[in-house]
């Protein structure tokens, strides 16, 4: 079962989500929140396994939720997923800079936001392909640091070449074709370049790609 939370200032934006996810069987809404406040002492009450979070709420906002998560060890296995009125913006980018595993539009379809659901609950990026060149091409366009003291020196040669095909937007299966090498093998090497980078999740490694300087937007 996927227990999720919901965190939005809009009641009526939660009920319909709500309905929407209770009515699977593999899915369970154990709590909704107005706020971020809100929202995280709910999450430590509740342990969900996902939480979709509004990027624009009062008292606290989805970028600063999702910052508090990724630095409480209690929520460490809690994906964050930002809801966005307005696609991509900047807002969207501090969003998955600060730990969040992705973003949904809030007038996604119904079947779009069920697969959104479970993707993320196992670990999955948000980030199709299109989306992640679109992001790295807007507000990575510069590396913001080089490859040193960002942890990317620790990496073999075949967890760098995974973080790589990762950050192409590549899914596992689609990494171990090209690495020529099982979908097992393939995940434990982004598992074990995750753990050395400290990177919460895919959508935070595809971060730390571009901003080292790992891969370019040029070389999409």
């Amino acid at each position: 079962m996927i227990r999720v939370l919901l965190v939005d200032d809009q009641p009526l934006l939660r009920s319909g989500f709500r309905a929407l996810l209770d009515a699977e069987d593999d899915i369970e809404v154990v709590a909704e929140a107005a706020n971020g406040k809100e929202g995280l002492a709910l999450a430590r009450e509740h342990m969900p396994d996902l939480a979709l979070v509004d990027i624009s709420m009062p008292v606290m906002d989805g970028i600063e939720t999702t910052r508090e998560v990724a630095a409480d060890p209690v929520l460490a296995q809690m994906h964050v997923v930002i809801l966005t009125n307005y696609g991509l913006d900047e807002n969207v980018f501090n969003a998955l800079r600060a730990g969040a595993a992705g973003f949904l539009v809030k007038d996604i379809v119904p079947e779009d936001l069920l697969h959104a659901v479970r993707v993320a609950a196992r670990g999955d990026a948000l980030l199709a392909p299109s989306i992640t060149k679109m992001l790295i091409n807007r507000y990575v366009a510069q590396p913001l640091g080089t490859e040193a003291g960002t942890g990317l020196e620790e990496l073999t040669n075949r967890e760098r070449e995974a973080v790589t095909l990762v950050a192409q937007g590549l899914s596992n299966d689609e990494i171990a074709d090209s690495m020529v090498i099982s979908p097992l093998t393939a995940k434990t090497h982004i598992n074990r370049a995750m753990s050395k980078l400290q990177a919460r999740d895919r959508a935070q490694l595809v971060v730390l790609a571009y901003e080292s300087g790992l891969v370019s937007p040029r070389s999409r």
